[in-house]
Order: structure tokens, then sequence, then C-alpha cells
């Protein structure tokens, strides 16, 4: 087979669908991640015993917690199978694997009808999934790096977090359309929790279908090295000073993030004063700006350089988080709460949008995928699963300031590794091709 040239147009076609298709998986991760948060209310009952809904919220929050668990031991499986098996491969896994996940939690019996075996089912179906999303960013990370052309880089990897925003976007719409347009609280109780993930599960097949179209990159189809050496564990650990920089560049992303996105509701309402309804509105509004803002962002990193926008995050977020934490303490303002959550977001959007290439160009294509997943997903278990028990457990002691510092002190973590990270324009170890044929 002999690789047939492109046009301009049939480059720019094909660089598109790559892009969503890449990132695909995200919006469908982060919608799950959301459907599971913000309908756990709804069906804890059909899964535990009639005890009460603490106990009940408890559970269904552990096996939250799971998911979390999973996601290193995902991302070592995951992405030593895209560095083995090829990124497009990895890609379509994933993706299948959540699906698979998002079925059983629609279709599984509750705990009246089939006893015991109904909690332990979704404590499968989260692992599934939980291995599933270990493995997805970091190989999306890399496939949208190898695909991107070297001066736009930037502006492709921002992408991921533009389809994790929208997700979001995605959960909070079915949410508050069955809320007050469609179901009764007793109706989604009994059985409309299951729509989410039903939902949930057509989003994974769309994108598996995307996925099996999608070219394979130019870097993994001209690895030349041994296959023993690829995906390799060991071959990994000769990097030590890379993966550091990962876990310490991704301590400032995830907690900013978790906390701008997630425990932001919650806040509003526990220690603001907002209604859940308030809440909801504002965080929809604030990630949809902040949606808009990862290419933006992408395209600066691409002029300016990612090294020089890392210090830029992390001198502004050192010096901005305590303020607009503690405003937002303060305000009942619903237009003043909603610009500084902007503010915030649009601030971490400097970091996201690059986070993804600024992993990928540490590592040769061999170990490329497995050295972004691994040492992410293991970071984001420890500190972006658990920053909202963080500030809970601050403010129930009575300093719940205390977790404003908290947020800065990673995004100082962030800022020293910044000084860390090679400078992209002199030293990458990105091979410099992306899609420019196709072989028939």
């Amino acid at each position: 087979m002999q690789p047939v040239k492109l046009t301009r147009s049939q480059i720019i076609r094909q660089q598109a669908k790559a892009i969503f298709g890449g990132s695909v998986g995200n919006l469908v991760e982060w919608y799950d991640w959301y459907a599971y948060s913000v309908f756990a209310l709804y069906f804890g009952a059909a899964f535990f015993p009639k005890a009460n809904q603490t106990a009940q919220l408890l559970n269904t929050a552990g096996i939250f917690a799971i998911g979390f668990l999973m996601r290193p031991i995902g991302g070592w499986i995951m992405g030593t199978y895209a560095d083995k098996k090829g990124r497009k491969a990895a890609l379509t896994l994933s993706v299948l694997m959540m699906s698979g996940g998002s079925l059983m939690i629609t279709f599984v019996p509750n705990f009246n009808t089939i006893g015991i075996a109904a909690p332990i089912i979704l404590v499968l179906a989260r692992m599934l999934q939980g291995l599933s999303i270990g493995g997805e960013y970091g190989t999306a990370a890399t496939y949208l790096s190898e695909i991107a052309p070297k001066h736009r880089r930037g502006f492709y990897s921002s992408f991921q977090y533009v389809t994790s925003c929208l997700g979001q976007i995605i959960a909070l719409t079915i949410l508050l359309a069955l809320q007050r347009i469609f179901l009764t609280p007793a109706q989604l109780g009994e059985w409309g929790w299951r729509i989410p993930f039903g939902l949930g599960a057509l989003l994974a097949f769309s994108a598996i279908y995307l996925r099996r179209s999608l070219p394979e990159t130019e870097s993994f189809k001209n690895e030349t090295v041994a296959e023993s050496r690829k995906g390799s564990f060991a071959e990994l650990l000769k990097y030590k000073k890379e993966l550091l920089l990962i876990v310490g560049f991704t301590i400032g992303t995830t907690v900013a993030f978790y906390t701008f996105t997630t425990y932001i509701q919650k806040f509003l309402v526990n220690t603001a004063g907002f209604t859940k309804n308030e809440s909801t509105t504002i965080t929809m509004i604030a990630l949809i700006v902040f949606m808009i803002a990862q290419p933006l962002s992408g395209l600066l990193s691409d002029k300016i350089g990612r090294k020089r926008l890392m210090v830029i995050y992390g001198v502004v977020s050192m010096v901005t988080t305590y303020p607009i934490m503690t405003a937002l303490g303060r305000t009942h303002d619903f237009y003043t709460a909603t610009l500084l959550i902007v503010a915030a977001l649009v601030i971490l959007s400097f970091c996201t949008s690059i986070s993804a290439i600024i992993k990928a160009e540490l590592f040769p294509a061999n170990i490329r995928s497995l050295g972004v997943s691994f040492p992410y997903a293991l970071s984001v278990a420890i500190f972006g699963g658990t920053a909202e028990s963080v500030a809970l457990n601050f403010k129930v002691a009575g300093h719940a300031e205390w977790f404003f510092w908290y947020i800065t002190a990673c995004s100082v973590v962030s800022l020293i590794v910044s000084a860390f990270i090679p400078d992209s324009d002199k030293h990458t170890k990105m091979e410099d091709n992306h899609i420019s044929h196709i072989t028939h």
C-alpha cells in the first residue's frame, strides 16, 4: 500500500476529524463523572438497603472513590497498550470500556431484586470505567500531540479540556432538563436516574464509531525500537526527572481544576449561601467560558512558548487564588460570583490548555503514552480525588480559609516545576510530523 498525498483542504478536514475523534473520549469521561456525582442522590437507594440517606450517599461516594483508585492502574495498562499496539487501538478500547460500564449501570437491577449483587455490579462497572479513564487522558494527549503541526501543538492539545468542559456541560444540561421539565423527584429516584447512564453509553458508542476511522500517527508507525522497549515500565524509569516533573505539574492543575469545576458548586451553596439552582447556573456559565478559553490559551502558548505561559499561570494563580476564594465566600451577588469563578478558570486555562503537550514532549514515542498516562493518573488520584475532602475537612475544623492556602501552595509547586520544564522550542522529544497523507 502506497501513501497518497492529501490536498490542503483534505488535510484540514482530516485534522479536524482527528482532533475531535482523539479528544471525544474526554467528553464521555467527564459526562460520566458528572452524571455519577450529581445523580448519586437519586440512585443511592436502588443499590443499598434503605437505612438512611447519609449511609446511601457514603456508599455511593465510596464506589466513586474506587473509580479514582483504578485510574493509575488504567494509566499503566492502557498506556502500555497504546505504545505497543497503537494510539488508535487504545483510544477505541478505552471508550469501549466506558460504554460497557455505563451500560452495566443502566441495566443493573436494584438491591430489592438481586440483593448484594446490585452494589457488586455497580462496583465492577466503576472499576471498568476507572481503568478506561486512567488510560484515556494519556493516550488522547499523545495522539493529539503527535498529529499536530509543530507550530500548533498547544492549540491541538487544548481540545482535551474543551471536550472535558463540554462533557460536564452536557451532564448539567440533562440534570436540569430532567429535574425541571420531564420528571418528578419520585420518578428520578425510581427509574429516571438510569437515563443519563444510557445516554452516556450512546455517546461512547458514537465515539467508538469516530475512533475506528481515525488515522494512526506517524510517530507510532515510524517507531523503530525493539518491541520489548515499547510501553516498557523499565524503559520509563529511565526518565525519573520527567516523571517527577509531571507529578509536580499535575498537582497544581488538578487541585485547581477540581476546586473550580466541581467542588465550587457545593462551596457556593454551603459557604456563600446561593441556592442549588443558582450555583448550577453559575457553574454552567463559567464552564462555557472556560471551554472557549482553552484554544485561545493554546494558541497563545504557540506564540510565546509553553514554558513562559506556565510561569505566567503559576505567578498569577499564586497571587489571585486566596483573594478570589475569599471574595466568593463573602459575596451574595450572582454576577460577582460568576465573574470571580470565570476569572479563576480563565487563569487556569493557561495551564490546562497545554498540560497534554507539555507532558507528551518529555518522552520518546516508544513510551510516550505510558509516560503521560501513569504519573498523571497517579497524581490525579492522590490530589484531584481528595481536593473536595480536604476542603470539607478544613471547613468542619472551622478553618475553611486554610483550603484557599492549600490551593495556592499547589500552584506554587507548579510554578517551581515550570522552572525545570524544558523549553519546547529548543528541547523536545516530539517528532516533527503530522497528518499529511493516508494509506490506501
